[in-house]
């Protein structure tokens, strides 16, 4: 069942052109990633979904309602996690849950029900009576996501949880996320610039860039459609810039850069491939440490699509 369908939506800030007529749909009960750069309009596109902003162009449709309309068609059903700690430092975690419980309008025995429910889903209730200043950042980024489930919404938006945070605290948050989702039955939209964790949680990915949708689909399709071509690394000793250069002039290579001290080389399909990047090397003084083939993956597709890494 479609739970929400995006048509041409739009939105402009002065003389940024943010989001460009972009469409894509959300099915009831499936995780959608938002993959994209910082830059992309991946936080705009959702300010649109989740009320706080409002199009330029385009509509919005949630349950068979336009929530351009009528935004409390969705405000009710709706758990939104922003990218900023919506938290007060000086209340204790339990004083926070409480607060936004009854802004949610819950009170009484479902309210404290609610914080009990949810502080076990975050795992934080042996801190609930400390202030959240007290607390690591990966706490605060967990303690913001209980916020958002009190109201054990239908949909929930995740506005790249995991910035800024620890190993462990984000792998509590990507099985949460999980957790809501397999267990709760609740429909997420999860925005990150991290591959790895939009291919751990997401059904299907919408690719964006420069405040369009560039790609969509399941990880395989992705792939599979964008991504025919031969992807090499190469680990030089040194004067990796000369070497750059030099490969650029084989003739199916389309793409050459520099990333964690790998060569990344994006090349159509060539039998003479390797022979052509072993002698172009040769040509300069420098040792190949070690030369790869990589399997197709997301970063290969946003590269092959873009020319460049995502976190650039």
């Amino acid at each position: 069942m479609r739970l929400l369908t995006v048509k041409g939506l739009d939105k402009k800030f002065k003389t940024v052109h943010a989001v460009k007529g972009i469409d894509f749909h959300i099915e009831q009960g499936e995780i959608l990633g938002l993959l994209g750069p910082n830059g992309a309009g991946k936080s705009t596109t959702i300010s649109m979904i989740s009320t706080l902003l409002k199009p330029d162009g385009g509509d919005i449709i949630y349950n068979n309602e336009s929530i351009i309309k009528n935004p409390k068609a969705i405000q009710e059903n709706l758990g939104y996690v922003p990218q900023e700690i919506a938290l007060y430092p000086m209340l204790s975690g339990r004083e926070n849950l409480m607060f936004w419980g009854r802004a949610y309008g819950l009170k009484g025995s479902t309210l404290k029900k609610a914080v009990s429910e949810v502080s076990e889903i975050i795992g934080i209730d042996d801190r609930l009576k400390d202030k959240v200043k007290t607390y690591s950042g990966g706490m605060q980024r967990r303690l913001n996501i209980g916020v958002a489930l009190l109201h054990n919404p239908e949909l929930i938006i995740m506005d790249e949880p995991t910035v800024g945070i620890d190993p462990q605290s984000r792998k509590h948050i990507l099985d949460t996320v999980l957790h809501l989702n397999k267990d709760k039955g609740m429909t997420v939209i999860y925005t990150s610039h991290y591959m790895e964790e939009v291919e751990y949680l997401c059904n299907r990915i919408c690719i964006m860039d420069q405040g369009k949708i560039i790609a969509e689909g399941t990880k395989d399709e992705l792939v599979k459609a964008n991504n025919p071509k031969t992807n090499i690394h190469i680990k030089i000793d040194r004067d990796m810039e000369s070497a750059i250069v030099k490969l650029k002039t084989i003739e199916s290579v389309e793409t050459v850069i520099e990333e964690e001290e790998l060569i990344k080389i994006i090349s159509k399909q060539d039998e003479q491939l390797f022979k052509n990047i072993i002698q172009v090397i040769g040509e300069l003084d420098v040792t190949i440490l070690s030369m790869d083939i990589q399997e197709p993956d997301l970063e290969s597709v946003f590269l092959s699509l873009t020319g460049r890494v995502l976190r650039d």
